[in-house]
């Protein structure tokens, strides 16, 4: 396969005057194209610090980052984080106007996105007029008008009610799928976890190490409520659950 992103011994460490705190220590994965790749671990254990390293919004202290040349990288926050005074349609294409690249190609992949997806009516309305679930929906175009390789998806869906969850993963999961995008994805959520990824992997507690990845095998590759059905879903379940010696 091709390996688009590897993480070597990558460690961070907070300075505040003479004290130290380590956040992450010594972790390595690598990340093949088309991969659904999430991570696990307990709250506070350094999930989100790692992406924001992987995201340059944060600085690595060791190890090394990897990208294959000329990737881009596409980061879906917890929030959708819409403008309320902007229609659907200008929300999703803030990213092209940030990074001056508007095209009327550009802007006419946006609409075909909403279009292909079943958005489109819904492209001059406003923020507030749509449900939680549509909203990151939007926010997954906002993401993909980059047309990034790699999408960095930090608790998705973690806002939502657990069945507007359940909906919205199935249909995100379904247009990374289409678009034959690869994709790291943060969770607390293990049923998420397993149901949607390829790989699982699971971090300890800080300074978090990795303490197992699980390669997810399935009787068959279903949509994310189907692999829940899966007769190895529940032996995954107990793996990771154990691993975490869950107590959040």
């Amino acid at each position: 396969m091709n390996k688009l992103l590897s993480i070597k011994n990558l460690s961070k460490v907070y300075y505040k005057g003479k004290a130290e705190t380590e956040a992450i220590k010594d972790i390595s994965f690598d990340i093949e194209e088309g991969e659904f790749v999430s991570i696990v671990g307990p709250s506070g254990c350094g999930k989100s610090t790692l992406l924001n390293i992987l995201t340059n919004m944060d600085t690595l202290t060791k190890g090394s980052i990897n990208l294959k040349e000329n990737l881009k990288l596409g980061y879906m926050l917890q929030s959708d984080s819409m403008l309320e005074w902007l229609t659907v349609l200008d929300n999703a294409l803030l990213g092209l106007d940030i990074k001056k690249i508007k095209t009327e190609e550009n802007k006419n992949y946006v609409k075909s996105l909403f279009e292909k997806y079943g958005l489109a009516e819904f492209m001059d309305k406003y923020p507030s007029e749509l449900s939680g679930g549509m909203r990151q929906r939007v926010a997954l175009i906002r993401t993909l008008a980059l047309k990034p390789d790699i999408l960095i998806l930090d608790e998705p869906f973690s806002k939502l009610d657990y069945q507007s969850r359940l909906k919205v993963s199935d249909d995100v999961y379904k247009i990374i799928k289409q678009e034959g995008k690869t994709a790291l994805m943060v969770t607390h959520d293990i049923s998420e976890a397993i149901s949607v990824s390829d790989r699982v992997i699971v971090l300890s507690e800080r300074p978090c190490i990795i303490k197992n990845i699980y390669k997810i095998k399935r009787e068959k590759n279903g949509t994310p409520i189907e692999n829940r059905k899966d007769k190895n879903f529940a032996y995954y379940y107990d793996c990771i659950w154990k691993d975490l010696a869950y107590h959040e």
